[in-house]
Order: C-alpha cells, then structure tokens, then sequence
C-alpha cells in the first residue's frame, strides 16, 4: 500500500476504486498531481467521466467501467465505456486489465446507468432466486443442504446451457416444458404472481 500521491507519480494507471460519495475528496486530493496523459479508470458506480473530467487536468483520458461481484471468481461480466479524451488504444488497456476476471463488452457510456442495473445488480436478482427456490425445496420437504445442491447445480447447469447452446432462452425454457405438465403449471403461476413484471419493474 502507497500513499495517494506516490501511486498518482508511480502508476502506469489510476484505478479510482472508491465509493462514489468519497470519490470528489480523492480527486481534490489528487487531480492538480495526476499527468494530463495518464490513463484514469473510475469504477465508480454512477459517477460519469465528466464528473472526472471537471476535477482533472484538460485532456485526462478516463474510461468508465462497471463489473460486478463475480470478479472474485473470475466470472465478471465487466463493460467498459470511453471518456471525452481516451481512445481506443485505452479502452484496449481496460480491457487487458479487466478481462482476466471474465468477460468484456464495450458501450457507449450512455448506456453504463443500463449495464448497472443490468449486470452489476444482477448477482443480487439470481442469489434473491436461489433463495426463493430454496426455500420452495424445504416447503416440499427436503433438507436444506440437499436443496441447495440441486439449485445451484440447477443454475450453474442452465447459465452454461445459455452460454454454449447459442440457444434463445424462451427455446430452452420451452424444452422442459411437455404439454400439460408440472413445469407449464409451475410457469403459470409464474405469471400468475408477475413475476417477469416484477424483473422489468426493478
């Protein structure tokens, strides 16, 4: 660990990795030091790079960048968006950077506020899922350590079913659903409680 002031001097790039209700004191802190052509990456969720642009020397190139708690396991899903100034041979340093914990995609960052709620939330949606689904295998009788299995095998099994298959979700979801069986029943009830209005609405 360096102080601030050393990593903006030593640095190749500046990762400002911080809470974005701490992020204006840090760069008060270091913007009149930081090189107009060091390369800075925000991970700083919300804040866009004019807000970087405005506390840093003219012409900083800043690529914003939202990934999500998968990193830990090198399962990330990670989007990356170009600042006034950065160009494409930065956004090809992010991407060195990021995309050893998962996959990259490129966005405009218009749409970053999107990818927030989309794959930056999203672990949240799926462990919130899980959990119900959980608790749904205990209602029906099992143990808790048995339910667990199945589920997250069960996920783990169909994310990767999405990933290779090339298929459309609503094709494999329509290949577990026989005519008249238990999987048509338990999707209708699905509906039933709005839960695909519930996903749209958050």
């Amino acid at each position: 660990v360096v102080d601030n002031l050393v990593a903006v001097d030593e640095a190749a790039v500046l990762a400002v990795a911080v809470k974005p209700q701490d992020a204006a004191a840090l760069l008060d802190e270091i913007g009149p030091k930081v090189p107009a052509d060091k390369l800075v990456i925000s991970l700083c969720a919300g804040l866009p790079t004019s807000f970087f642009d405005r506390r840093l020397p003219e012409g900083t190139p800043v690529v914003r960048v939202m990934t999500n708690t998968p990193a830990l396991v090198e399962r990330a899903m990670t989007a990356i968006s170009a600042g006034a100034h950065a160009t494409e041979a930065h956004l090809a340093v992010a991407e060195e950077m990021f995309k050893p914990l998962g996959a990259t995609v490129r966005v405009p960052e218009s749409q970053q506020d999107a990818v927030t709620a989309l794959s930056g939330s999203g672990p949240a949606y799926f462990y919130l899922l899980v959990e119900a689904m959980i608790d749904a295998g205990i209602l029906l009788g099992l143990p808790r350590q048995v339910a667990h299995e199945l589920i997250v095998q069960t996920a783990i099994g169909s994310a990767v079913m999405l990933r290779d298959s090339g298929e459309h979700p609503v094709k494999l979801r329509e290949a577990v659903t026989s005519p008249a069986g238990t999987t048509i029943s338990a999707v209708r009830e699905l509906e039933n409680h709005g839960v695909r209005a519930a996903m749209l609405a958050a």
